[in-house]
C-alpha cells in the first residue's frame, strides 16, 4: 500500500519548496520529490546564490581597482580562487541546509529520486524511481538525515504540483562541451583570463560584469543593438554603454555561424555582423564560450503529456493565475509556466497553487508586478509595464514617460557610475481620473534595492500624487526615484 499525502511536490526548487512551506503551514500533509542531492534547485545551487556571492567578491576587486580615485592607496595581489570557491560553498551550504532543516521543521516529508505521474485518477499516483547517479530512493521525515527505502517508491496524493525548473538553452547545433560552456560550469570554475559571451540577457551581463571585474578580457555578441533588448530601451541602452565603459567589448548585431574548440585550443567564435551586410565573417577567440541565450522548461518527460498536461510548442505548461492545470488536481508553477524565469515569481506562485488547494482565495499572480533585476556592474531594475507596452494596452490612456537625470544625484556622482531612470504613469480604466505608477525602469549602482519600492507602488496602483508625497532620505540613491515620482507629478524640486 502506497503512501498518502494531501499534496505531493515534484521539484525542490524556490516554486516547489515554497510551495511546500505554505502547504504545511496550512496543516497540509506534504510531500516533496527532488531528484539532486541538494534542495534549492538552480537558485541555491547553481544560479542565484553562488553567482551573487561571486559578484559581490567582484565588487570588492572593483572597489579596490578603483579606490586611487579617492585617494586610497591600495593593490589588487591576486585572487585566490580556492578561498573564493570556499566562500562561494559556504553560503549555499548555510542556504541549503538551512532550507532542509525548514522543511523538516515544518513537517515536509522529502524524497530523494526521480518523480512521475503515472495515474491522474484521484488519488494521483507518483513513482519515484532512483536518482541519476544509482543512489535508491531516500525519505527524510522531520529531519534533514535521509534514509534508505529501496530501489523505487510509489505515494498518492490528491493534488501533485510541478516544479521542475528549467535548464540552459544551447545554441542550434552547437552543443555544450569542452570550451562551450553554460552558467553551471562557469559557476564553478575559475575566472578566465579572457572569454566570449553568446547572450544579451540577465546571466549574460552579469558574467560579464563579474569577469571583468575579476581581469578577463570579455567579449559580448549580441543579436540586437543593446543589452537587455526586451526591457524599457532606456535601461538597455545604458547598461550596454555602462558595460562598454568598463572595458567590455560589446559587438551589436551579431550572429553566430559556429564555434571551432579543440585541445588545448579554447574556442573560436565564427560570427557575422549586420553592421557590414552580414558579408564578412569575423573571429571571436576566447579560453572558454559561456552561451547564455536564456533557459528552457524541463518538460521533456513523456509522463507529462500522458497524464494529460497542456505543453506548448516552446515546452511551457499551461496554467491559469493560480496554477491549475487543464487536469484536475494538477497544478504547476515556476520556471516550467509560462513568464519570467525568476526566484521570486516562483516563490509567489507557490503560495497562490498551495493556498488555493487549501480552500483559501488568494489573487492570482499578477504578471505586471514581477521585477526584474540584473545585478551587472551597474545593476538594472525593472518592474511593471514600459511606455510602448503601455500604450498597447486598451484599460490604459493618457500615458506619460518621465525621465530623472540621474547625475543630478550627489550618491550617483560618488559612485562614478552612469545610470537612467524612467517612470511610466498612466490612468487604468478601473480609476478614472487617477494617475497611477505602471512602470520603473532603471540603471543604477543599487537599483536591486530600489526596485522594491517601485514595486510596491506599481502594485498597489497607488496615486502619482500620492507616492509623490512619500519622503526619501538624503542623500540616498533612494532619492532618485522620490524626484522622479515628484517630476512626474508636475512638481520637481532638483530637476527641471
Amino acid at each position: 500500500m502506497s503512501e498518502a499525502f494531501d499534496i505531493a511536490i515534484i521539484g525542490g526548487g524556490p516554486g516547489g519548496y515554497s510551495t511546500a512551506l505554505r502547504a504545511a503551514e496550512l496543516g497540509k500533509r506534504v510531500a516533496m520529490i527532488e531528484r539532486d542531492a541538494t534542495l534549492g534547485g538552480t537558485c541555491l545551487n547553481r544560479g542565484c546564490i553562488p553567482s551573487k556571492a561571486l559578484i559581490s567578491a567582484t565588487h570588492a576587486i572593483d572597489s579596490i581597482r578603483h579606490a586611487g580615485e579617492l585617494g586610497i592607496s591600495a593593490t589588487i595581489n591576486g585572487i585566490d580562487y580556492g578561498t573564493l570557491h570556499d566562500y562561494k560553498k559556504r553560503i549555499v551550504d548555510t542556504m541549503t541546509q538551512g532550507l532542509a532543516g525548514l522543511l523538516a521543521h515544518r513537517g515536509v516529508t522529502v524524497f530523494r529520486g526521480v518523480a512521475s505521474i503515472t495515474g491522474a485518477a484521484r488519488p494521483i499516483t507518483v513513482h519515484i524511481a532512483a536518482s541519476a547517479d544509482g543512489q535508491g530512493v531516500q525519505r527524510s521525515v522531520r529531519s534533514d538525515v535521509p534514509e534508505d527505502i529501496g530501489p523505487s517508491y510509489d505515494i498518492t496524493a490528491q493534488d501533485v504540483v510541478l516544479a521542475m525548473g528549467s535548464a540552459p538553452r544551447q545554441l542550434p547545433d552547437e552543443p555544450f562541451r569542452g570550451a562551450i560552456i553554460d552558467s553551471t560550469r562557469a559557476m564553478s570554475m575559475a575566472m578566465p583570463h579572457n572569454a566570449v559571451i553568446i547572450g544579451a540577457g540577465a546571466i549574460a551581463a552579469e558574467f560579464a560584469s563579474m569577469w571583468n571585474a575579476a581581469g578577463c578580457k570579455v567579449t559580448m555578441l549580441i543579436r540586437k543593438d543593446r543589452v537587455l533588448s526586451g526591457w524599457d530601451r532606456r535601461a538597455g541602452v545604458t547598461l550596454t554603454r555602462e558595460l562598454k565603459r568598463h572595458g567590455i567589448d560589446v559587438i551589436d548585431r551579431s550572429t553566430v555561424t559556429h564555434i571551432d574548440t579543440g585541445v588545448n585550443m579554447g574556442a573560436l567564435v565564427h560570427y557575422t555582423s549586420a553592421k557590414d551586410g552580414g558579408s564578412t565573417e569575423h573571429i571571436a577567440e576566447g579560453e572558454f564560450v559561456l552561451v547564455a541565450i536564456g533557459r528552457d522548461p524541463l518538460t521533456s518527460d513523456g509522463w507529462i503529456r500522458d497524464a494529460g498536461v497542456t505543453v506548448d510548442d516552446h515546452g511551457f505548461i499551461t496554467t491559469d493565475g493560480y496554477g491549475r492545470t487543464p487536469v484536475a488536481g494538477i497544478w504547476a508553477v515556476g520556471d516550467i509556466t509560462e513568464g519570467h524565469a525568476l526566484a521570486h515569481r516562483a516563490f509567489e506562485q507557490g503560495i497562490i497553487a498551495a493556498e488555493s488547494i487549501a480552500g483559501l482565495d488568494p489573487k492570482p499572480l499578477d504578471e505586471d508586478t514581477i521585477p526584474q533585476i540584473v545585478f551587472s556592474n551597474p545593476e538594472a531594475a525593472s518592474v511593471g509595464l514600459t511606455a510602448t507596452d503601455a500604450k498597447q494596452r486598451d484599460d490604459l490612456s493618457d500615458i506619460k514617460e518621465t525621465v530623472y537625470p540621474m547625475m543630478s544625484n550627489a550618491r550617483m556622482m560618488m559612485s562614478d557610475s552612469g545610470g537612467s531612470l524612467s517612470l511610466v504613469s498612466g490612468i487604468r480604466a478601473q480609476q478614472p481620473g487617477v494617475r497611477v505608477v505602471l512602470g520603473v525602469h532603471m540603471v543604477a549602482p543599487v537599483a536591486s534595492d530600489i526596485i522594491a519600492e517601485a514595486e510596491q507602488l506599481v502594485g498597489n496602483h497607488t496615486p502619482l500624487s500620492d507616492a509623490a508625497r512619500l519622503i526619501h532620505p538624503h542623500p540616498t540613491f533612494s532619492e532618485t526615484l522620490g524626484e522622479t515620482l515628484l517630476k512626474a507629478d508636475d512638481r520637481p524640486l532638483h530637476t527641471r
